[in-house]
């Protein structure tokens, strides 16, 4: 390996792959775990307890739902009680009346709310859920009253781009600090939805112009964060910030990954939380260190002046479109295989705009209209 390995900073845990909402962009596996999958409270709080020993400094409460777990209150107590900021990832639906402030009171430092659509029609659409928008307001309103921090997450793709000004009109009404225009990556359900999903190169062109703008003129006022969107890239992006290099994720059975689609490498296997530390997999999981730093690589990553900066990329985009986790990510310009990436747009502009797989947690079957979550 290149460097030393560093303590993590950062940490993803999905702590359910429960949701009232079944998103077609959703990045869980296809493969869902069902709720008596999940770590126990204790083990949670075993793990949390562990990350703050090993350095990590965030923690990323997420799903699924997070809030469908009851015991969310005492978690959050937990790693306040160590110091570790909270940000609580949320769709926002369904949580009951003074959760938030319960939340709040336990130490919460952050609230990331979800919206599929700048307008209700959109929000049904994509997450399949009657009524999911006017409540998403409604938390975010309360997220404020109670004085927490919030931040719009609005996942961009073919069927919400055009929302764009809208989304950024959204997060100035709901008085939020910071939004997050996050084009969609194509992992679990959003591989499966690609060509559903995929937007046009027009509308990318587009879109980029209007959050440049925004970033410019709303400095100060609301922080725009831009996740680019892969397969129109000339380079690739740093995946959670290189392959196990800062950050990690934990699935609700305690798998540990290096990021939430590492499970689709099928020449990896991934260790669980309790049958081995959180710290021995960090520093020793043979999972985790084959891609760690840049001595993995072969050519022409390998002699890139941009391989510290990128760290290759996407190991997952590599698997998806290449074949393989070694191969350099096609959304690379110097890769062999980034003219396969317009040949996927391609195909996508050519397929049925309107066809999803909703997200559920058996076999996903096609759905053409939309129909009550189970």
């Amino acid at each position: 390996m290149s460097e030393a390995i560093l303590p993590p900073i950062g940490m993803l845990a999905e702590l359910t792959h429960r949701c009232p909402l079944q998103c077609v962009y959703c990045s869980n596996p296809v493969e869902l775990l069902k709720a008596n999958r999940e770590m126990s409270t204790d083990a949670w709080i075993a793990l949390f307890e562990e990350a703050a020993d090993l350095g990590v400094l965030q923690i990323h409460l997420s799903g699924g739902e997070p809030t469908l777990r009851p015991d969310l209150e005492k978690l959050i107590a937990t790693l306040s009680r160590r110091g570790v900021y909270t940000n609580l990832i949320t769709a926002g639906v369904g949580i009951a009346e003074g959760r938030i402030e319960a939340m709040a009171a336990a130490g919460l430092d952050h609230v990331q709310l979800s919206f599929q659509g700048a307008f209700a029609p959109t929000t049904e659409k994509i997450g399949n859920n009657r009524g999911a928008h006017e409540k998403k307001i409604e938390t975010a309103r309360r997220v404020r009253a109670a004085g927490l921090p919030l931040t719009i997450n609005a996942p961009i793709h073919r069927h919400n781009m055009q929302e764009v000004p809208d989304f950024i009109e959204l997060a100035l009404e709901l008085d939020a600090e910071r939004l997050e225009i996050a084009n969609v990556q194509y992992a679990g359900w959003a591989l499966l939805n690609r060509n559903s999903l995929m937007p046009d190169r027009e509308a990318v062109e587009r879109e980029v112009e209007i959050v440049r703008q925004a970033q410019k003129d709303l400095h100060g006022i609301l922080a725009v964060d831009f996740v680019t969107p892969d397969y129109f890239a000339i380079y690739p992006k740093p995946c959670m910030g290189g392959w196990a290099r800062d950050a990690f994720m934990v699935a609700p059975d305690g798998t540990v990954l290096p990021c939430h689609a590492a499970g689709t490498i099928p020449n990896l296997t991934f260790e669980r939380f309790g049958d081995k530390s959180l710290t021995e997999i960090w520093l020793d999981s043979p999972a985790f260190n084959a891609f760690r730093g840049t001595d993995w690589m072969a050519e022409p990553c390998r002699s890139c002046e941009r391989k510290e900066i990128d760290w290759g990329g996407c190991r997952c985009q590599a698997m998806a479109i290449a074949g393989s986790a070694a191969a350099t990510d096609p959304a690379c310009i110097k890769s062999p295989l980034h003219a396969q990436m317009a040949a996927l747009i391609d195909e996508a502009m050519a397929s049925d705009k309107d066809v999803f797989r909703y997200r559920r947690i058996s076999t996903p079957q096609p759905a053409g209209t939309l129909e009550p979550a189970s």
